[in-house]
């Protein structure tokens, strides 16, 4: 499954490709459905399909609609009802309700290879943006994004800001209908420590739309080359963190070391810090070792309960690949936990 960012460049390239397409959003559901609003696919003529709505025959229907809206070159809105019923009529047993926006988008769509082409540039800014569409009228529907610093592109909307909730979104404005959903979430994950687990995390967070810093003081361990997924990579001393970034209320932070007193100097500095999320891989011994010395720094224990150690879900990982895992897990969980309350 492709990342929304994947999506987007999936969209572009088919542009440059002379090949039109359509984008399958879920813009409203409720009850058991396999994926909520915000969901995406992307579908080209012959039927091949980027990304996934939930799978199975619903997924299966909305290809095939996109192939016939394909043809027709069209966009609509189609809502499907999962109840018992219809459910099995659909092989599906989950039941209830999915909306989906099939946006049919023509290769030689100026707008909006510019816009795909703008948000691309702007995905690793680490600002919130949020993706608007104008569904007023079905067949010709329109699409933009609002990025906090650079405002609304694409589109011409007055008072935007009810469209800019953490969640997916209608409302109707000067008496046009939109809907919105959060494109871009602001928070970096800063990954201290360039060795094997951070190999396979960055990619791996990446894809799931995380964008990721990698910090050590080894060339070979924060080479652009090494991580290409990474937004960023600092090369840079581990006891003097703010002369190279600066951590906020929306970040996260992985350390991950080649060794005890590294990692020490670095949670000496990032408890000081807002930062959402701190995580440190180790045993507990090491964990042990770690606190006593930040407790004599003069840190409490409620500060120190901060930090998760081990980190990641307890899933036995044992495999630098397997503890990526159970690092994004975690990471994955902190942040629904987040949005949920939003």
């Amino acid at each position: 499954m492709k990342s929304i960012k994947e999506l987007f460049e999936t969209a572009k390239a088919a542009m440059e490709n002379k090949k039109d397409f359509v984008f399958v959003t879920v813009i409203a559901s409720s009850g058991s459905t396999p994926r909520g609003a915000g969901s995406k696919m992307l579908v080209l003529p012959d039927g091949t399909s980027f990304g996934t709505i939930g799978g199975g025959n619903v997924e299966h229907t909305a290809v095939l609609e996109s192939q016939n809206l394909l043809k027709a070159k069209k966009s609509a809105c189609q809502a499907y009802r999962l109840q018992e019923n219809q459910a099995a009529d659909l092989g599906m047993i989950c039941g209830g309700d999915v909306s989906l926006y099939f946006q049919y988008l023509s290769w030689d769509n100026d707008a909006f290879y510019k816009l795909c082409c703008q948000l691309l540039k702007d995905w690793d800014k680490n600002e919130n943006a949020w993706l608007i569409l104008d569904i007023t009228e079905e067949a010709v529907w329109q699409c933009g994004y609002y990025q906090e610093k650079s405002g609304l592109i694409g589109l011409s909307v007055s008072e935007p800001s009810s469209l800019l909730k953490q969640h997916a979104v209608q409302a109707t404005i000067s008496g046009r209908r939109y809907y919105s959903e959060p494109l871009i979430r602001k928070g970096m994950v800063y990954i201290f420590g360039g060795g094997h687990v951070a190999q396979e995390l960055v990619p791996l967070l990446a894809h799931l739309d995380f964008s990721c810093t990698v910090f050590d003081d080894r060339k070979q361990f924060s080479n652009p080359k090494l991580f290409p997924d990474a937004s960023r990579c600092i090369r840079g001393e581990f006891s003097q963190l703010s002369d190279y970034l600066e951590i906020t209320a929306e970040d996260y932070v992985c350390i991950m070391t080649r060794g005890h007193q590294y990692d020490y100097l670095v949670q000496q500095q990032i408890l000081k810090t807002p930062a959402k999320y701190i995580g440190v891989m180790g045993s507990r011994r090491k964990k042990a070792m770690i606190w006593d010395k930040l407790l004599n720094d003069g840190f409490t224990p409620k500060e120190l309960k901060r930090i998760q150690t081990p980190i990641g879900l307890d899933i036995r990982a044992e495999t630098p690949a397997e503890i990526a895992v159970s690092i994004a897990g975690e990471l994955i969980q902190v942040r629904a936990a987040e949005e949920k309350q939003q």
